[in-house]
């Protein structure tokens, strides 16, 4: 039995440490739901780059993944107000909602409140940023945002100036927001030492090669979606959509894919202590056990919050 203030349970982790698994197997012990808080699950057909493992839901509902469109973009704020919504959506239908996901800013956003506002494209703002160079434009950026959360709005031009857009519109924005629905957390980690998360993602990369990876990012190419916005995806998209334009070879692709991965789970570890620094509590589950196992642990830690 949930103790009756908690009405939302996360479960944090980086890349291949098993978060789906886990996760699936608490909604089913906790009469829960799934949402997901992954920002490249949202996009419909994007499904083995992104590792959405959708066969591991079986029966259990879960909520934001494929609800937008390859080729678009959906942002920070919408994931929030959509996420919001969820929680209240799973909550007044007597569930209990069950965060999921990987990217740190998706997840701090939910968990501490962000203030977030719609900010609409400025065409005037776009037209002065055009002539700057990729530097200038990182400069503008972390003067605006010296604390910046999502550190790839610094390796894309594309991104760069829409969070430069987004940042100008946030600071000029009216200082009253929309009240946040009142959420009492508790939150769960999978954490695995270094060199087995390296040959967990090895592995899981060879998997979704031999699922068609390749093939699926050919397919977003031929239905319409340039390069350039493939690589605006960033990972396995950009890197993918580089090997089929003939930059590297077969195997350079693999490696490049080891490392660049390997590279986001530290930068997803690193996000997640400095949520703990600034007041989150997480409850750490150490990699390797069962599922069985991991779910008594966190019966267990629930009961004594």
């Amino acid at each position: 039995m949930l103790p009756a203030p908690i009405n939302l349970l996360v479960l944090l982790g980086a890349t291949a440490s098993g978060k789906t698994a886990l996760a699936v197997q608490l909604a089913r012990c906790l009469n829960g739901e799934i949402i997901s808080a992954d920002s490249r699950q949202v996009y419909r057909g994007m499904d083995l780059g992104t590792g959405k493992d959708l066969a591991e839901y079986a029966e259990v509902p879960y909520h934001l993944i494929d609800i937008a469109a390859p080729g678009s973009e959906y942002n920070l704020f919408q994931f929030q107000r959509d996420c919001f919504v969820a929680i209240e959506d799973i909550c007044h239908r007597g569930r209990l909602p069950l965060l999921c996901g990987g990217t740190g800013m998706y997840l701090d956003a939910v968990l501490r409140g962000y203030r977030l506002v719609e900010v609409a494209e400025n065409p005037e703002l776009r037209a002065t940023l055009a002539d700057l160079s990729d530097a200038e434009l990182r400069r503008r950026l972390q003067h605006l945002k010296p604390q910046l959360h999502n550190r790839t709005d610094l390796e894309d031009r594309e991104r760069l100036v829409r969070a430069i857009e987004i940042a100008t519109g946030e600071g000029s924005a009216p200082g009253a927001t929309v009240p946040l629905p009142a959420i009492n957390p508790v939150v769960f980690g999978l954490r695995w030492p270094r060199e087995i998360l390296r040959r967990r993602i090895a592995r899981r990369l060879e998997q979704r090669f031999a699922a068609g990876m390749i093939d699926e990012v050919a397919q977003l190419h031929a239905a319409g979606i340039s390069w350039e916005k493939l690589e605006f995806y960033g990972l396995e998209y950009r890197l993918i959509a580089q090997f089929l334009q003939g930059r590297f070879s077969r195997d350079e692709l693999n490696q490049k894919l080891r490392s660049a991965i390997g590279q986001f789970a530290k930068r997803q570890e690193t996000f997640f202590r400095r949520m703990e620094k600034q007041g989150i509590r997480i409850h750490w589950l150490a990699g390797g056990l069962d599922c069985h196992t991991h779910v008594n642990q966190v019966l267990e830690l629930l009961q004594k919050n």
